[in-house]
């Protein structure tokens, strides 16, 4: 395990790299370490409460829908809900399934002046194989991360 100095250093030369607008992108594994290594720090799972029923939730993750199945229509309290539940001063890092919707998330956090997000790269599923399935290329559960059935 690195030390959270490193961890959060790496994070941030890969945003400066890929020319993200918050402070950085973690591997899963990474996020996990960030969760115990910093108190206060907070994962947000952005995915959709049918995703959260029927794939798997973080445990003690804060759950805010970035959009709501079916239909996928986006949340517009997004903000207001962040607001409620996490502090604009903590280390928030934001986990989607493959990584897409937690950037927008990061970003919007952003805006809105949080000034310390993280995007959990590669989600809590990970990027589909050849055969179209995901949880089998990177992701929370692939790193054999907490993680447990609606």
């Amino acid at each position: 395990m690195g030390t959270l100095s490193d961890l959060l250093a790496l994070a941030q030369q890969r945003a400066l790299n890929l020319g993200l607008p918050y402070q950085g992108a973690l591997t899963p594994g990474e996020a996990w370490q960030v969760l115990q290594l910093a108190p206060g720090a907070k994962l947000v799972d952005v995915r959709s409460r049918a995703e959260l029923d029927w794939v798997g939730r973080v445990p003690a993750a804060v759950e805010i829908e970035w959009a709501s199945w079916p239909g996928m229509q986006r949340n517009t309290n997004f903000v207001s809900q962040l607001r409620h539940q996490v502090d604009p001063e903590a280390l928030v890092m934001f986990l989607c399934r493959s990584g897409a919707r937690s950037d927008g998330a990061a970003r919007a956090a952003v805006e809105a002046g949080y000034s310390n997000c993280y995007n959990v790269l590669e989600g809590f599923e990970g990027d589909k194989d050849a055969n179209g399935q995901r949880n089998r290329i990177g992701g929370w559960r692939h790193a054999g991360l907490p993680w447990h059935q609606g």
